[in-house]
């Protein structure tokens, strides 16, 4: 079997069609990347057929949607996935992956992902948490060969590299690992905040996606990150802060709303963002939360580029080729609203107190989800 400097924890669609994509065009550009081992960390039963389908084929990627003021239709394809593999299965294997060949490691766990039980440790047996499993391994790696490793969270979690850092250094300490292990994780190991954006809505069997054509994953910068590649929507930014607010509070926020909306509503079950903001009532009520709480948060805090990217969010959700389920997009509710909504109206008391947000606020504290 190819030895596989990458490994990646979650087999989403998303994923294919984002970084798995992107390391897929640098690999045929020539550079010296990949290939990737997948691993699923749920054990869900529903994705066994998708993983088998790791195992270096092409994966089709279709990408639909408007680009330059024109639809496009164009299908490019992963071929960087090379072995998948289950933590409920394969655990002895992965071990050995990420001890002996891996030089980077991708993580995207979901929204929910992050979450561990309380005071979780490690034990003899298979962690349970996301996190935990990822200490265990690196705690392994650390035992037997001490190279560093650089960690790619994309998780929508605000600092979410830093955050995954503290999760698996809490768990080393809790279950007394060493100190130096902590001391590795910190001085040695690179785990860079970074953002991911592309709208990608419906799975292909037994692998694959259909996707939009605007995607951009941000990465900031910090000492001792060296990116394995490079890619057209691949950006280093000194400060993520700006790119993640936009787009965490202008994309995913909204689509957190509209979500709360379509759910409060009963609407139709297959029901699209596309369908749903076409309902010129629903149409009113996203424009008045851009305009009477978002923006003008934004417009406070000095940002301003967030119209324009309001523009084209709006542009992308009326994308005539995507079939943005609501009920793709209201999995995880909780958990979404707690870090969208939740986030924003903590950043709004902080730089503009006097805006009010009754429709943010009613759905904080509303119960569905």
């Amino acid at each position: 079997m190819i030895e596989t400097p990458i490994v990646q924890f979650g087999t989403s669609r998303f994923l294919q069609a984002h970084a798995d994509l992107f390391i897929s065009d640098a690999m045929r550009d020539g550079q010296p990347v990949g290939p990737v081992t997948v691993v699923q960390t749920t054990g869900a039963a529903d994705r066994a057929g998708r993983l088998a389908a790791f195992d270096g084929r092409p994966l089709p990627i279709v990408v639909r949607g408007m680009e330059n003021g024109a639809p496009i239709e164009r299908t490019e394809y992963t071929t960087c996935l090379v072995r998948g593999l289950s933590t409920a299965t394969d655990w002895a294997e992965i071990e050995r992956i990420v001890v002996e060949e891996a030089a980077q490691v991708i993580t995207n766990a979901g929204d929910s992902g992050f979450r561990m039980p309380e005071g979780e440790t490690l034990g003899e047996g298979i962690p349970v948490s996301f996190p935990a499993k990822l200490t265990k391994l690196l705690a392994a790696r650390w035992d037997k060969s001490g190279a560093p490793l650089t960690v790619f969270a994309t998780e929508l979690v605000p600092d979410n590299g830093v955050v995954l850092r503290g999760l698996v250094t809490g768990i080393a300490e809790r279950s007394g690992l060493p100190p130096a292990f902590g001391a590795w994780l910190n001085d040695d190991c690179v785990f860079p905040n970074s953002l991911v954006d592309r709208i990608t809505t419906t799975a292909l069997e037994p692998a694959g996606a259909v996707t939009e054509p605007y995607a951009l994953w941000a990465i900031e910068r910090q000492p001792r990150l060296v990116m394995p590649f490079t890619h057209r929507n691949v950006r280093m930014v000194d400060d993520l802060k700006v790119t993640e607010r936009l787009k965490l509070f202008l994309l995913n926020l909204p689509h957190t709303c509209l979500a709360e909306r379509w759910l409060a509503d009963d609407r139709e079950k297959d029901e699209t963002v596309r369908e749903l903001v076409a309902d010129p009532a629903i149409r009113d009520y996203l424009d008045s939360l851009y305009d009477e709480e978002l923006l003008p948060v934004f417009a406070a805090a000095g940002v301003g580029e967030a119209p324009a990217y309001r523009a084209t969010v709006i542009d992308r959700f009326r994308n005539p080729f995507l079939d943005h389920r609501l009920a793709d997009i209201i999995m995880n509710h909780r958990d979404k609203k707690a870090w969208r909504i939740g986030g924003f109206i903590r950043w709004a008391g902080e730089v503009a107190p006097d805006v009010k947000l009754p429709r943010l606020e009613a759905i904080a504290a509303s119960g569905l989800g």
